[in-house]
């Protein structure tokens, strides 16, 4: 499967995600989708982020936008981190990195020496015709949804 490309349609996907859903993205068609991958639930950068996230929501939502978060954790930690942190939207387990593969956010990373194959905390924004128009890779947590947020207003 080919991965993404700015200014492409997105291929559909469907994926299971908390609250007993499978999300695909050809129903969201007509609303602005905030795609957000990050490393591991329950980790601090991780959960400031989702919590930047929930803390605009209502800014999102007024400018019809849909955020979605994905790791590759499962649906029962999903569940349990969407719960303790209140995120107001869903979260996708992607344990067989499928959707990882198609964003290509899945790179080699090093943590106290060893290295490994891990999310590359990245974000996309797909425009209501289902077109990528932004994509951040390599995200730092400070300050990304306020950036996020900009680009969904710029549309």
């Amino acid at each position: 499967m080919p991965s993404v490309e700015l200014n492409k349609p997105v291929p559909d996907f469907e994926a299971p995600a908390t609250g007993d859903q499978i999300i695909r993205l050809d129903d969201l068609k007509g609303r602005n989708v905030i795609i957000y991958f990050y490393p591991k639930d329950n980790t601090p950068g991780c959960t400031t982020e989702g919590q930047d996230f929930r803390d605009r929501m209502q800014a999102f939502e007024e400018l019809d936008t849909e955020i979605i978060g994905v790791s590759r954790d499962g649906l029962k930690a999903h569940e349990n981190f969407r719960k303790k942190h209140e995120f107001p939207f869903h979260l996708i387990s992607d344990k067989d990195e499928t959707l990882c593969k198609l964003f290509d956010v899945i790179k080699l990373k090093k943590l106290y020496g060893k290295e490994y194959m891990g999310i590359d905390r990245s974000t996309f924004l797909i425009d209501k015709e289902g077109v990528l128009k932004a994509e951040w890779r390599g995200v730092k947590v400070k300050g990304h949804a306020d950036e996020v947020l900009e680009a969904v207003k710029a549309l």
